[in-house]
């Protein structure tokens, strides 16, 4: 199987629609074995998402603007595994103030924790995480949402971090390539999750994408970017680092809607 024997740690599951769910059941399906990781008033969520994967994983805890957590569950992963195959960054978070069309007004402290959570944190993650991966190399795979030329509608500072974050998957590709680790991002369409009710004008996104992508899209099923994610956590991609790799439906390659179909 694609992740037979593979060690797995994948962070954000809290609803049982959204992608970081799907990678986790879809990596269990490939023969992996996984954690997950969640924190605080969240974390009972996250227990109750792990029973409904076909295997229950445990839940550790991990709040991804604290390093100390991330050092202590490197040593949990080290007491238990001996080391790490690869790990799934999918944590983002934006105050109310950071979306909606607030861009101009949006004050510094909701951008830096825009910012801190969802871009930063892979950096911080990834060195708590890099004495259980750097004898035996891996993957690390974050989640995008298209930034590559877009201001989306109500996305403002969000898509700010997420441009951050790609640039972060590049210079740590470049810092941690000496250890055989690659560093990815997958870039998905939208996917109608908890997480997406909270960002303003999500519906809009939503309505518009399945006319524009060639594939066509289907927001109810995280499955095509959590294979595609899953993919790049194999042995398949040895060579591919510091990408971000579209599970977009083609959408991000089109200049204008396409034309309805006969």
């Amino acid at each position: 199987m694609l992740l037979d024997g593979k060690k797995l740690l994948v962070t954000g599951v809290l609803d049982r629609r959204s992608i970081a769910f799907s990678i986790a059941e879809e990596a269990q399906k490939a023969g992996a074995e996984i954690v997950l990781t969640s924190f605080g008033r969240v974390a009972n969520i996250t227990k109750m998402m792990a029973k409904r994967l076909p295997t229950t994983p445990d839940v550790l805890e991990l709040d991804a603007t604290k390093p100390e957590d991330a050092a202590a569950v490197c040593e949990e992963l080290r007491r238990r595994w001996g080391h790490l195959d690869g790990w799934v960054h999918s944590i983002a978070f934006a105050p109310d103030d950071a979306l909606g069309g607030n861009f101009l007004n949006t004050p510094w402290p909701s951008a830096s924790t825009a910012y801190q959570i969802s871009a930063f944190s892979l950096k911080e993650i990834a060195v708590g995480l890099l004495p259980v991966m750097r004898d035996h190399g891996g993957s690390i795979v974050t989640m995008d949402f298209d930034n590559s030329v877009h201001a989306w509608p109500s996305y403002d500072w969000m898509g700010v971090s997420k441009a951050a974050l790609v640039a972060v998957v590049r210079y740590l590709a470049r810092d941690l390539g000496r250890y055989r680790i690659r560093v990815n991002a997958v870039s998905a369409g939208p996917v109608r999750t908890m997480a997406a009710k909270g960002v303003p004008g999500f519906g809009a996104i939503e309505e518009a994408w399945n006319r524009r992508a060639p594939l066509g899209w289907d927001t109810s099923d995280p499955v095509p970017p959590a294979r595609t994610v899953c993919a790049l956590l194999s042995d398949y991609l040895p060579s591919t680092t510091g990408e971000v790799v579209h599970a977009d439906g083609g959408h991000h390659a089109m200049g204008v809607e396409l034309p309805p179909a006969d």
